[in-house]
């Protein structure tokens, strides 16, 4: 079971509210010439829409964190101005619960919540074994895994990691796209592609396959290779052929059947087809390489903005008309960390570089035939998280004309077996997962109105810790749900 008993807690560091933000860029005025679109038949309302470009952020906002420092999207002009004067803005959309990564982004692909997919919790989860202890899975796997345990490669779970409630591999996203006819291009988008080189490799490639080797010989440039760039292609598309390095588009549990399709999985076999001329390049001419200069793709915390859209761009303009893209966060200093304030000197300088980034990916657009007339973008954000921190210096600070420092900053954790020692006296095992409404799993995975349960639920509810940050004493959880509630909240899957 990925997630049968369970009490919701709210992280210290935590918000309950969290707001993701979505633009859609209809179409509009003469279409131009683009770039080809093979046979790809959309057939949109008015016959207008040839591509289709959805960029999907991590933790980006359209509202401040601190009123006196511009928000993300503010101090990205060359994006905010382009939605607002070709499109619609939509300000007030909410991530499902748990407000993570992989679980908001499945969301947006699937249209469906985590227990009609698989993935409620994220970006790891826990499973219970057999004798009622639990281990660790992971939420990123590619789209017909099974469960990824990290610590075994014999997990006792063996379902698909993708699941609908009906216990089937969830339907994949990129179907009603290459049934068209169209090729889909991913890069770094949540199981869409390959995200680890364990389960993924044989899953795609085979476990005696020569990609299975190199995973074996060279693993970092196995995973630059392999993980986090595809292309899923319409029946009969060259584009994906043997001699390219396609491999079947396996969906074993998709409906209606899906047969005689071939995909693109790694930056080693996508990187030829989208610039033949030579190494892939970041809006800047940069080579894309690893943080250890291995070419390839370079980590899912490294697709800044000129990367990720130099992918997108690539795409478009050979023959790959629908592109989904992740783009990291730019409150983070990637890739060792830590997180930025708002208005922090490296925090102003990433959205500066995404914001001209931006500025390149519409020139590039526009210069290829790519815009408002032929082209639905989507722009979308996963989690909303909230700032965590203490009062930034000097006061009033904006971060553009001053920058903003702080003395505290990043999300509070607290040990809450001992604080459930210490405090309540209460030793039952059970392990949680880590997060803004974290799951918690009890050993032996007793029955939700069991007296261990009930007696584990009542303790929780009254911890209190001192707050860092304030210096406050405060009640650590504000809110429960139990396996009947969690149900209500799509959190709990057919496994």
């Amino acid at each position: 079971m990925k997630a049968n008993l369970g009490r919701k807690l709210s992280n210290l560091a935590a918000a309950l509210s969290v707001v993701a933000t979505a633009f859609a860029v209809g179409s509009g005025g003469a279409p131009p010439v683009a770039a080809s679109t093979g046979g790809c038949q959309l057939n949109s309302a008015h016959g207008q829409i040839q591509h289709v470009i959805n960029i999907q952020f991590d933790n980006t906002h359209f509202n401040r964190d601190n009123p006196n420092v511009p928000s993300d999207l503010e101090q990205m002009p060359n994006l905010l101005n382009f939605i607002e004067s070709n499109g619609t803005l939509l300000t007030n959309h909410h991530t499902p619960l748990i407000s993570h990564t992989a679980t908001d982004i499945l969301t947006s692909f699937t249209g469906v919540y985590g227990d009609n997919m698989g993935v409620p919790v994220s970006n790891s989860f826990r499973y219970f074994n057999p004798d009622g202890t639990t281990n660790t899975g992971v939420s990123f796997a590619y789209w017909t895994d099974p469960i990824f345990d990290p610590a075994t490669s014999t997990p006792t779970d063996h379902n698909f990691n993708m699941l609908t409630a009906g216990g089937k591999n969830a339907p994949a996203p990129w179907v009603p796209y290459t049934r068209a006819g169209c090729n889909v291009g991913q890069v770094a988008t949540a199981n869409t592609v390959l995200e680890n080189i364990a389960t993924d490799i044989p899953t795609v490639f085979g476990a005696g396959s020569p990609q299975a080797a190199e995973v074996a010989s060279n693993p970092g440039q196995a995973f630059a290779d392999f993980v986090g760039i595809g292309v899923h292609c319409g029946q009969g598309s060259s584009l994906c052929s043997t001699a390219n390095g396609g491999e079947p588009d396996n969906l074993p549990d998709e409906p209606g059947g899906y047969t005689g399709y071939t995909g693109l999985f790694g930056h080693k076999y996508v990187a030829p087809q989208i610039s033949p001329s030579g190494p892939m390049t970041d809006l800047d001419g940069n080579v894309i390489q690893d943080p250890q200069h291995r070419i390839g793709f370079p980590g899912f915390d490294g697709m800044a903005a000129k990367v990720s859209l130099s992918y997108v761009a690539s795409m478009q303009e050979h023959g790959i008309p629908i592109t989904y893209a992740y783009i990291s966060d730019a409150h983070d200093n990637h890739p060792t960390g830590p997180a930025y304030g708002p208005g922090q000197a490296g925090y102003v300088a990433a959205l500066k570089a995404y914001d001209t980034a931006f500025g390149q990916f519409f020139t590039r657009l526009a210069n290829d035939g790519i815009n408002k007339s032929n082209t639905l973008f989507v722009f979308t954000a996963d989690e909303g998280d909230h700032f965590v921190g203490g009062a930034p210096s000097p006061a009033g600070c904006d971060g553009v004309n001053t920058p903003c420092t702080y003395s505290q900053i990043g999300e509070i954790n607290a040990n809450l077996a001992g604080l459930l020692a210490t405090e309540r006296g209460n030793t039952t095992p059970f392990k949680v997962h880590s997060d803004d409404a974290p799951t918690v799993y009890i050993t032996g995975n007793p029955a939700r109105d069991a007296a261990v349960t009930r007696t584990l639920a009542h303790d929780m509810s009254a911890l209190t810790a001192v707050n860092p940050i304030t210096g406050n004493t405060d009640t650590i959880a504000q809110f429960f749900a139990d396996p009947v509630e969690m149900r209500i909240l799509h959190m709990v899957t057919a496994d």
